[in-house]
């Protein structure tokens, strides 16, 4: 698979979802449902990476411990072990990431400071965009229409 998290970013425009530690659990799942979202990020003001308020939190951390949502701060219930990736990283190994460590959701990171967030779902549309392209280079080369340039 080729290309780099950077491009997987760079469709995404810039946008950058995130809430304060005091923030509740609540108003993170308006955000997400706001943005067809599965997380959100857990942000400082000064824009620190404090940890990832997922679907999956929801379910576990609040839901199933009885916890009110609307009265339940991030800090409380959020994932702190992230797991990033540079955005010069190669997609496969954003794939492994995700893969290896049961994530759905990647921040981008470079210098300590968060560019981004990848999914799962975006990982899941480069690898077939990537097969699709290589799928028509091949039918392509079989039908012979190919262009590239045999040697003589």
């Amino acid at each position: 698979m080729s290309g780099t998290v950077k491009t997987l970013l760079a469709e995404r425009a810039g946008v950058l979802h995130a809430l304060g530690p005091d923030a509740t659990a609540a108003d993170a799942v308006a955000l997400m449902n706001r943005h067809n979202m599965g997380a959100v990020l857990v942000m400082t003001p000064e824009q620190a990476l404090l940890g990832v308020f997922t679907e999956r939190d929801v379910l576990r951390r609040v839901l199933g411990e009885g916890l009110d949502p609307t009265a339940t701060p991030l800090e409380a219930v959020m994932t702190r072990e992230v797991f990033w990736i540079a955005p010069s990283a190669p997609v496969d190994e954003a794939m492994a990431i995700v893969s290896e460590r049961n994530v759905r959701h990647l921040p981008v990171m470079e210098d300590d400071r968060v560019l981004g967030m990848i999914s799962v779902r975006d990982l899941m549309a480069a690898v077939v965009a990537d097969r699709e392209f290589k799928l028509a280079e091949l039918t392509s080369y079989v039908h012979g229409s190919y262009g590239g340039h045999v040697g003589s």
